[in-house]
């Protein structure tokens, strides 16, 4: 049964995601530099802003939301020493073994494809920017999940970046070509929301 009563309203959800990661330390900036380094060789005239817009979509959705707002949760509690053991002591030390944070972070990735997929994957591997100082922060606070989850936005930014980039060329066009607002064409489509 539906109660609107118990509805948390989706603007709400985003500002609160966006909230959570500037607390944890995490710009949007700081994850459109990632995208922009990953998808300049491949598009020209692609600018900063282009990148920020993309990461604004994907953190419009309610996937990824949930992912970060879980994740940033069990990260703070950590900190606290709120979770039970031996739980505590395995998202303390951020465990190799441990893939719930990755599984977490990949179940937000599925949302934009097999290219989000993979980018997430080399993301992981690699600990690129904002992704590689969460990561070694040992002892500056926990972000056992929030490494893995700014990733999972990188790649997903980067693949709306990489889809954008396929209907522009198809258009015989590139990212010199569209405004930074323009990133997003489901903006533009009737009945979509802003």
């Amino acid at each position: 049964m539906f109660d609107k009563k118990k509805i948390v309203h989706s603007k709400l959800v985003t500002e609160a995601t966006k909230e959570a990661l500037l607390r944890r330390g995490v710009t949007l900036e700081s994850i459109a530099e990632i995208v922009f380094e990953m998808q300049l060789p491949y598009n020209a005239g692609l600018q900063m802003e282009h990148c920020i817009e993309s990461v604004e979509g994907v953190l419009r959705k309610r996937e990824l939301q949930h992912a970060i707002l879980v994740g940033i949760e069990l990260d703070e509690l950590a900190e606290q020493g709120k979770l039970s053991g031996p739980l505590q002591q395995i998202v303390e030390s951020d465990e190799g073994l441990f893939g719930v944070d990755e599984t977490i972070a990949l179940g937000a990735v599925f949302t934009y494809g097999s290219i989000a997929v993979t980018t997430f994957g080399h993301l992981d591997k690699n600990k690129i920017g904002i992704i590689n100082e969460l990561d070694t922060k040992k002892g500056k606070g926990i972000h056992t999940f929030l490494d893995d989850l700014v990733a999972s936005v990188a790649a997903c930014a980067a693949s709306r970046i990489a889809h954008r980039t396929r209907d522009l060329a198809e258009k015989g066009e590139t990212f010199e070509d569209i405004a930074p607002e323009e990133t997003m064409p489901e903006t533009n489509v009737d009945g979509a929301q802003t």
